[in-house]
């Protein structure tokens, strides 16, 4: 796509005053702007975003001016425009309210039957623009001067506390205090009927949990507990005050994202900060605590200090996704939310980083429409994240906190570029930050290191990590090994390097901060099953050593059938992290047997032998003062168990299911209830009962457990029916469309219709979620579930001619290599794990 030019390089915006009538029941707005701001030095005219808005008149210092309106820019001239002096830009304008969950959009809810809306804004990345004319770039830092007229009757929340409020003319006018300087995309309001919960931080900022009133009072709580907490945390890591008076957070009805950092007026789905203590899982509600913390870390980095163009957005998300375990681990210990950054960071980062074709972390951005496009969360969050986090081991935590300090006190109010934190960094440091880090987030991809011994001397040799076709690299990476023996060196720089063999296990990436995998020869991995088995390694090397094979089978480093003896080693293991990985693990198994009856029933019965120490240690019922790690493993061990098909444990699944109502079902296990009854029970009523619930419901928790449950029917005719509803808003909600869809697709029973279903409705998803950053989603997931050279050609033949569009040109292309290195894998490993099954 063409570079779009930067309107700041014309027009520098001071203030906006900023007033907007709403009239929510016509699905319209209209209002007024009026712009402080500067002129460059060489700018005789000013151009403004504006997208879809109808442009009444403009204004410069006080005279009628002449304006064009094309595609996203306003051009505004007229002769008082004056290089390099003040200007004065008055523009009035209306739009329309849409349901695109994106610039000024509404919020559909049910309560006591009646059916109520919120009216609610996101604007990142490029969406204020939709609602008021603005220099819509981030680096076009200004204050914000808002005043909102809507209906009677509602609560109105802004970035700033309400400076006046009143009715006048039998509307509502409300007009907030002026905002600091900040970004376009950080503005917000929600208005409508809610409900709070107030607290106050150390410092006395003032706390504050929305929701609808539909929502029970007591679903407040969690958030506001952990919301202030981790504000009095981040006050005292960062040594920076939070800026603002307030920090309101909003559980909405309708939200594309999981949540948004507006400044002091963060948005979530209801799923990501309400915790309902009588159907919120521990999964649940270490979730919405992970989620406020990324959020409230943006308040700092990403508001305070803001990136100065696109292509550092990976920097916001990185270092948010990083602080969230920085932050938690302080508030909650007893969580060990470290041990969770393997699986919920690493893995998913390693798994996409080794495709041929994927984002590096930092990628230029020429046109906002490109920004879109960006939000891999395999590589944005999760591998930027395992980034900062090797940067954090690497200079040390102290180090580390200290660069944050005085970045944070440098550039207070001000953009930066990434250069300015690892100078900051370096200086805490007196370590070469730019040189490690340049090359780990300007190149795709990471190494596989090989380790052999000869018995005297231990070779390290790196080469670029590649899953599924590739082209050949030569790709070299600075690598802190981490390595648990002295004489191994810090750093791998160089292609080959080697040292003395002591006999002791080596093992690489100790504590998983670095972002590479190893694959170790005969005589060293002996070495480490050795102290597997022997109960020496910790549990992070476990996590480590699994999802490494895993991996290395992909790639066909090993086999696949390699991982059956590697999977019965484990057969004594007792921690919830290490138990996530080795399911992961058995199901890895799954796609090699669906064609081979026998090996299925012998994968079962392994599945069921690993897991039943831990069955026969945690049962079906939740032990009074149990540890919450324990009451999520057993969630997985009945998982197994259920996959496993014993007879008793089915019917003992389908009898706790039938005994109590689906939000007294134990939280951690009413997914599995559910699925197992929607595959097992021969109840015709259950499909009819289970979507009345889903609609009956405000719990977006008990919502996603009946949809996950119900879609992992077996039957046909209930697929099909699934599928349809879809589309229908009033039952499935757009924002939760893809989940139904990702279930449905990986549900083998229902691979086909849903793959089918998706071509047929393409005209659909174009237009619900064509603006969005989710659009390329359904071409990341629908590679991510397609298993056979047939469904390969379908996908070459529907997906290659919808490469001309920018927001799915890079998704196809991964996505390919994806599922071409899956149907390979399949094709290569599927006889050797059938006959070390049956033959086991």
């Amino acid at each position: 796509m063409s570079k779009v030019e930067r309107l700041i390089n014309q027009f520098i915006p001071e203030n906006y005053n900023l007033s907007l009538s709403i009239d929510r029941p016509g699905r319209s707005f209209s209002g007024s702007v009026s712009i402080t701001g500067l002129t460059a030095p060489d700018s005789r005219q000013i151009s403004l975003h504006a997208h879809d808005l109808t442009i009444e008149s403009v204004n410069v210092n006080g005279r009628l001016a002449e304006f064009s309106l094309n595609d996203d820019e306003l051009t505004v001239a007229h002769p008082s425009i004056l290089p390099n002096a003040k200007q004065i830009v008055d523009v009035s304008f209306s739009g329309k309210i849409t349901d695109g969950m994106h610039g000024l959009y509404p919020c559909y809810y049910l309560h006591d039957g009646t059916k109520e809306e919120l009216i609610a804004t996101q604007f990142e990345s490029h969406h204020a623009r939709e609602v008021f004319p603005c220099v819509d770039e981030p680096e076009a830092k200004a204050t914000f001067d808002v005043s909102l007229t809507t209906e009677t009757d509602v609560t109105v929340l802004g970035n700033m506390p309400i400076k006046w409020q009143r009715q006048e003319g039998g509307q509502l006018v409300t007009v907030f205090e002026t905002t600091p300087r900040m970004s376009s995309y950080l503005l917000a309001w929600v208005y409508g009927d809610l409900q709070k919960k107030s607290g106050q931080t150390k410092s006395g900022v003032e706390v504050n949990i929305w929701a609808t009133k539909a929502q029970p009072a007591a679903s407040l709580d969690f958030a506001l507990d952990i919301a202030t907490r981790s504000i009095d945390f981040y006050n005292d890591y960062f040594d920076t005050p939070y800026p603002l008076p307030k920090s309101d957070h909003v559980a909405l009805p309708d939200f594309s994202s999981g949540a948004m950092e507006n400044w002091g007026l963060i948005t979530y789905r209801e799923i990501a900060l309400l915790a309902n203590p009588a159907i919120t899982s521990v999964s649940g509600r270490q979730y919405i605590a992970s989620v406020i913390a990324h959020e409230l870390s943006h308040q700092w980095f990403g508001n305070l200090v803001t990136m100065k163009w696109w292509n550092d957005l990976w920097l916001n998300e990185s270092f948010a996704s990083l602080m969230e375990y920085v932050a938690l681990d302080a508030l909650e210990p007893s969580w060990q939310v470290w041990r969770n950054f393997t699986s919920s960071e690493s893995l998913p980062a390693l798994r996409r980083d080794a495709l041929d074709g994927v984002q590096p972390v930092q990628v230029e951005v020429e046109h906002p429409d490109d920004i879109n496009t960006l939000f891999d969360g395999a590589i944005v969050y999760a591998k930027g994240a395992c980034l900062m986090h090797m940067l954090q081991n690497y200079v040390g935590d102290q180090a580390f906190r200290n660069g944050l300090q005085q970045y944070f006190k440098t550039h207070a109010y001000k953009n930066t570029e990434a250069h300015d934190l690892w100078n900051a960094i370096a200086k805490a440091s007196g370590q070469p930050v730019d040189q490690l880090m340049t090359t780990w987030l300007s190149q795709p991809g990471y190494p596989v290191v090989h380790a052999t011994s000869d018995g005297s001397t231990i070779t390290l040799t790196q080469e670029q990590f590649f899953i599924g076709p590739h082209q050949a690299s030569s790709a070299l990476w600075p690598i802190p090994l981490l390595a648990n023996i002295a004489g191994a060196p810090e750093l791998l720089d160089q292609k080959t390097i080697s040292f003395s063999d002591s006999g002791t296990s080596l093992r690489l990436n100790v504590g998983g901060g670095a972002h590479f995998i190893t694959h170790y020869d005969a005589d060293l991995m002996a070495r480490l099953l050795a102290d597997l088995k022997d109960g020496r390694l910790d549990i992070v090397s476990r996590l480590q050593l699994l999802n490494e094979h895993i991996l290395l089978a992909r790639a066909g480093i090993i086999s696949s059938a390699d991982l059956i003896p590697l999977i019965e080693a484990y057969a004594n293991e007792t921690e919830e992290q290490v138990w996530d990985m080795l399911a992961l693990a058995l199901a890895e198994l799954r796609k090699f047997v669906e064609d081979n009856s026998e090996a299925e029933t012998k994968l079962r019965s392994l599945t069921g032998r690993i897991a039943e120490k831990q069955f026969q240690r945690l049962g079906w019922q939740q032990i009074d003062g149990e540890a919450e790690s324990d009451t999520k493993l057993r969630a997985t061990i009945l998982s197994c168990m259920v996959y496993s098909e014993r007879t008793d444990v089915v019917r003992q699944a389908l009898a706790i299911f039938n005994s109590q109502p689906l939000d007294e079902l134990d939280a951690e296990l009413r997914p599995l209830l559910i699925s197992n009854a929607a595959r097992n029970s021969d109840d015709d009523t259950l499909v009819d009962s289970l979507l009345k619930a889903h609609a009956a419901t405000a719990s977006s928790d008990l919502q996603r457990d009946i949809s996950a449950g119900i879609t992992s029917t077996k039957d046909q005719a209930v697929i099909k029916r699934l599928l349809g509803l879809i589309t229908d808003p009033t039952v499935v909600r757009p924002q939760d469309s893809m989940y139904w869809y990702v279930w449905l697709l990986r549900n083998r029973y229902g691979r086909d219709l849903t793959w089918q279903w998706l071509r047929d409705n393409w005209q659909w998803v174009e237009k619900t979620f064509g603006g969005d950053k989710s659009y390329d989603e359904f071409v990341r997931y629908t590679a991510g579930g397609l298993a056979n050279r047939t469904q390969l050609q379908e996908f070459k033949t529907f997906f290659t001619p919808k490469q001309v569009e920018p927001a799915l040109k890079r998704a196809i292309e991964v996505g390919l290599a994806e599922l071409e290195g899956r149907v390979e894998l399949i094709e290569r490993d599927s006889q050797a794990v059938c006959e070390k099954l049956v033959k086991d």
